[in-house]
């Protein structure tokens, strides 16, 4: 049997290109249990509908799989409706588009099988059933359509180890190119000359321990789990041999949840001697007056930035969010972390219930005084989370195939959940952004202030000349 395994361009008018690191994982399952299959890499490929269509006639394969985030969901259906035009084969979809809309995506789209959670063992046993014609009762963890009935089987048990993953065969993907783009995704300043960097994301958690009502991702329903810091450190030092990389991105929903972890880490680093800069993402309030020798030990690692969300400096919507943080520990952790010379992001959620122009004066001014630009984005309820089912319950969103076709990326204002008129909240926004930006100097645009926390001028100029 013949695989065919697509990764989407979900942005496909981007500079930027992000290793699919999920998508990874489940090819090197495949690839390790043996199937014969083709990888079609549309993000990296960026190429029109009527050559993906032209592809997908010439290509021979009896199955294909894909994922994509839940914002996404127009590109499945499109992208199904084309495969099934030349091709009566089995249309697996994995990710939050499926875990989170697992009916809607079988009834509304020509996907036959959605996979639910963490794919790396169900897609080997949905292949394999598939392969021998087996019944996909006996496979846990999917939705399927039989006779017209949507059928689904019991939930598969979270991988209670992540360290008997095997790492990610990077030997299937087109590296140079991802590691040629993927350093667009990083913000200023560089520790190096741009065109140096040599960067890759690793993932180093599945989940979070928290639950923000405005947030869904494929591990809400299990346990938080998290990889050894030795296992994290093997896979760096093979990074660092095979590729040359320089520059660490750990792409996780939560990657320092604890001191003791941000503290192994580093010490990790310093006493391996990994000559390697990283960034990842921490909890705001995670670090306190009494930890600048911690914070200071992390940038002596190689740690350049902690990124840690804001959201929302109203105390009342920062409660609605269940966000379970503090202003004030904010800025305390800001405040640590600057002294120690790591740069510090955060990003913000606006136009949540309850919205109100002194709110978002509040959450901006937090921003400007503690001298971070904020990556910004429009609330944008996903199916799954308290917020979405409030949309639906006051009827803000009266057909849920129609809002999901009309999702875009956060930064585009889909829904109104406030009382504010859309053109006000619109211009706050980037009123505020423009005096941040003011602040420190960095000469945006005031027009597209809005499009990125990561400001690149440097960059800019690296690739003119």
């Amino acid at each position: 049997m013949k695989v065919l395994i697509i990764n989407i361009a979900l942005r496909p008018q981007s500079q930027n290109l992000m290793f699919p690191i999920g998508l990874a994982y489940i090819a090197t399952a495949i690839k390790n249990a043996g199937f014969q299959f083709k990888i079609l890499d549309l993000d990296v490929l960026r190429i029109s509908d009527e050559e993906v269509e032209e592809r997908l006639k010439n290509i021979n394969f009896d199955v294909v799989a894909f994922g994509c985030i839940v914002t996404g969901y127009k590109f499945v259906k499109k992208l199904a409706a084309l495969i099934k035009k030349h091709k009566n084969v089995p249309v697996i979809v994995g990710n939050s588009v499926a875990d989170s809309i697992p009916e809607l995506l079988l009834n509304k789209t020509l996907v036959d099988v959605a996979v639910m959670g963490e794919g790396d063992i169900t897609i080997v046993e949905l292949l394999k059933a598939l392969e021998s014609k087996t019944p996909l009762d006996n496979v846990k963890g999917i939705f399927f359509k039989r006779d017209g009935q949507i059928v689904s089987t019991p939930s598969r048990e979270p991988i209670a180890n992540l360290d008997s993953l095997p790492f990610i065969n990077y030997n299937l993907f087109s590296m140079e190119v991802y590691l040629d783009k993927f350093k667009f995704n990083l913000s200023e300043p560089y520790p190096m000359e741009f065109n140096s960097i040599r960067s890759l994301p690793i993932n180093t958690a599945r989940g979070c321990p928290f639950r923000c009502t405005f947030c869904y991702h494929v591990f809400k329903k299990v346990p938080y789990r998290v990889r050894s810091v030795e296992n994290i450190g093997q896979e760096i030092k093979y990074l660092q041999r095979k590729f040359g990389l320089n520059y660490i991105q750990f792409a996780d929903e939560l990657s320092l949840f604890s001191k003791e972890r941000a503290n192994d880490l580093a010490d990790y680093f310093l006493k391996e001697k990994i000559d390697m800069f990283w960034i990842a993402d921490c909890r705001a309030g995670l670090f306190g007056e009494d930890d600048l020798e911690l914070a200071v030990k992390l940038k002596k690692s190689g740690c350049l930035e902690l990124g840690y969300s804001l959201e929302s400096a109203d105390e009342e919507i920062l409660k609605a969010m269940n966000k379970r943080i503090t202003v004030e520990e904010f800025n305390v952790q800001t405040r640590v972390l600057q002294q120690a010379g790591i740069k510090t992001s955060t990003s913000l959620v606006v136009g949540c219930p309850g919205e109100t122009e002194e709110t978002l004066k509040k959450t901006f001014d937090c921003c400007y005084d503690n001298n971070i630009y904020p990556s910004t984005g429009y609330l944008l309820p996903q199916p799954g989370t308290v917020l979405y089912q409030h949309a639906i319950e006051t009827g803000k969103i009266k057909d849920e195939e129609e809002y999901l076709l009309a999702m875009g990326d956060r930064q585009d204002f889909t829904i109104n959940l406030t009382d504010m008129e859309q053109e006000k909240m619109e211009y706050l926004v980037k009123s505020h952004l423009k005096r941040i930006s003011d602040k420190l100097n960095l000469g945006l645009d005031p027009e597209h202030l809005i499009k990125t926390g990561h400001y690149r001028q440097k960059k800019d100029k690296a690739e003119n000349n």
